[in-house]
C-alpha cells in the first residue's frame, strides 16, 4: 500500500503542480484519477469540506489545497527545499502565489469567458496583474533563485495552461511584449525534465477548457 497517493486529474494545474513537487523531492507516490464531474467517494471522503482535487494522502492522511500540500511536502521531506529560508522571502512567495491563484489564474479564466467589450477590458487588467509578477521575476532565472521553488511551482500554469487559455478565448493575455520577463521564464522552466514530462497534451488541456466555456456560457444563457 502505497504511503504518499494524489488524488487529481491530469487537466487541472493545482495536481500537477503537487506531482512536480513530489518528483523534484524524489518521492514516490500513487496518482488515483479523478472525474472531477462524477467524483468518487474516497474524494468525498477525503475532502469532505470543499470536494476538490488534488488531496495528497499521507499515511493514510488527508491534506487539501495546492498551496497548502505544497508546503505539507516541502515540510515533511526536507531535501531540495521549495521554500526560501528567509522568514521575509517565505512571507514574499506565500503572497505571489495567492496573488497568482486569485487574480492572475482567475483573471486569465474570466478574461477567456467574456464577451464583447467587456472581454478587452478583461483581457487589459488580467495582464496588468501579470505585468506585476513580471517584475519580480526581472534579472531572475527562476523566482526561487538558481534553482525552481515554491513560487515556481505555484506559477507553473503559465508554462502550458496560460496559452490553452489564449487559444480558447481568442485572446493575448500572455503577451510577450508585455510580459517579457516571465516569457523567459517559461523558456527556462519548461525544459527542466521533471516540469516537462508531467505536463498534459495540449490538445487535451483544450478540449477539456472549451468543455468547461461551453458549459459555464450555456449556464450563463439559461440564467437570462
Amino acid at each position: 500500500m502505497a504511503e504518499v497517493k494524489i488524488i487529481g486529474s491530469a487537466a487541472s494545474l493545482f495536481s500537477v503542480r503537487v506531482e512536480w513537487a513530489l518528483k523534484l523531492k524524489g518521492i514516490e507516490y500513487e496518482y488515483i484519477p479523478e472525474d472531477v464531474r462524477n467524483k468518487s467517494e474516497l474524494l468525498l471522503k477525503s475532502n469532505p469540506v470543499h470536494k476538490k482535487i488534488p488531496v495528497l494522502l499521507h499515511h493514510g492522511k488527508a491534506i487539501s489545497e495546492s498551496l497548502l500540500i505544497l508546503e505539507y511536502i516541502d515540510e515533511t521531506w526536507k531535501d531540495n527545499p521549495l521554500m526560501p529560508e528567509d522568514p521575509y522571502n517565505r512571507a514574499m512567495a506565500r503572497f505571489w502565489a495567492k496573488f497568482l491563484d486569485e487574480k492572475g489564474l482567475l483573471g486569465a479564466w474570466e478574461a477567456c469567458q467574456a464577451e464583447g467589450e467587456e472581454k478587452e477590458k478583461a483581457v487589459e487588467a488580467a495582464i496588468q496583474n501579470l505585468a506585476l509578477l513580471d517584475k519580480e521575476i526581472q534579472g531572475k532565472k527562476f523566482f526561487g533563485g538558481d534553482e525552481i521553488g515554491y513560487l515556481d511551482l505555484a506559477a507553473g500554469w503559465m508554462c502550458h495552461w496560460l496559452s490553452v487559455l489564449d487559444e480558447v478565448g481568442e485572446m493575448k493575455v500572455f503577451d510577450k511584449d508585455r510580459v517579457p520577463s516571465l516569457h523567459e521564464w517559461v523558456q527556462d522552466f519548461v525544459h527542466i525534465p521533471v516540469i516537462k514530462e508531467s505536463l498534459p497534451p495540449r490538445e487535451d488541456l483544450v478540449n477539456y477548457f472549451k468543455g468547461s466555456l461551453s458549459y459555464v456560457r450555456s449556464l450563463s444563457a439559461n440564467k437570462q
